[in-house]
C-alpha cells in the first residue's frame, strides 16, 4: 500500500469526507484533504531534508492522510479512535505489521491533549499538523461572528516551514494581519501546540523556533 494508492481509496476518502463534515457541524476549521495532503507534504519534507530514507517517508504521508479520520468518532480522544480506525483499513490491506505500528503510533500520539514524539515519523506528523495555520482553513464567511480559532487562522496571510541542517534549528515563520487577530491571540489557543513542536523538533535533533511579523516568539 503506498501514499498514492491510498489516496485513491472510495472508502478511506469517505471516512475523510464525513469527518470533516462532523468538524463543520461543530464550527471547527477545515480539516478535510487541503488539510491532510498539506501536512503530508510538510512531514515528507521534514523527514526528506533530514535525510531518513523513501520508507519513513512514505509511512509519514500515510499517517498524515489517514491523523484525522477519528473525527468520524468523536473529535474528543480523535487520535485514539483515529490509530484505531487506521490499524483496521491498513490491516485488511495486508500492510506489514511493523509499517502499520509505525502509522498508528505516529496518528496516535499526534494530538497535544495526550501525544508525544515517540519516534521520528509521530514528531514530522506533528510538526505538520501543528504548522498548518491558514486564512483558507476558515469556513465561517461572516468575520463579525468569527471565534478566536476563527480570527487567528484568518488573520495567517503566510506560513512557512524551514530547516537549517547547518544550525540544526525548524523555524515557523507567519505574516499576521494583526487587524484579525493579536499575536497574544495566537498564544492563547497555539501554546500547548508550539510547546508540543518543540519537543517534536527535539526528537529530530532540532531547536523549534516561531517567528510572527519578523519577530522570534520562541
Amino acid at each position: 500500500m503506498t501514499y498514492n494508492e491510498l489516496k485513491k481509496n472510495k472508502e478511506i476518502s469517505t471516512y475523510i469526507t464525513k469527518a470533516d463534515e462532523s468538524l463543520l457541524a461543530l464550527g471547527y476549521t477545515e480539516h478535510s484533504f487541503a488539510h491532510v495532503g498539506r501536512v503530508a507534504d510538510t512531514a515528507a519534507y521534514i523527514l526528506k531534508t533530514l535525510q531518513f530514507d523513501e520508507h519513513s517517508i512514505e509511512l509519514v504521508k500515510i499517517a498524515a492522510y489517514l491523523h484525522d479520520i477519528g473525527n468520524l468518532v468523536n473529535r474528543i480522544d480523535h487520535s485514539q479512535s483515529g490509530a484505531v480506525m487506521a490499524f483496521r483499513l491498513l490491516d485488511h490491506m495486508n500492510m506489514p505489521a511493523e509499517d502499520i505500528a509505525t502509522i498508528v503510533t505516529a496518528i496516535g500520539n499526534h494530538d497535544e491533549g495526550t501525544g508525544v514524539a515517540v519516534n521520528p515519523v509521530a514528531a514530522a506528523l506533528i510538526l505538520g499538523d501543528k504548522s498548518d495555520v491558514r486564512r483558507s482553513r476558515v469556513r465561517n464567511r461572516d468575520v463579525s461572528t468569527f471565534d478566536i480559532h476563527d480570527r487567528v487562522n484568518y488573520s495567517v496571510k503566510t506560513s512557512k516551514l524551514d530547516i537549517d541542517k547547518e544550525n540544526k534549528t525548524i523555524t515557523l515563520t507567519l505574516e499576521i494581519d494583526t487587524k484579525y487577530s493579536s499575536v497574544m491571540d495566537y498564544f492563547e489557543i497555539f501554546l500547548n501546540r508550539m510547546t508540543m513542536c518543540r519537543k517534536a523538533a527535539s526528537t529530530l535533533d532540532l531547536q523549534f523556533k516561531l517567528v510572527i511579523n519578523e519577530q522570534q516568539l520562541l
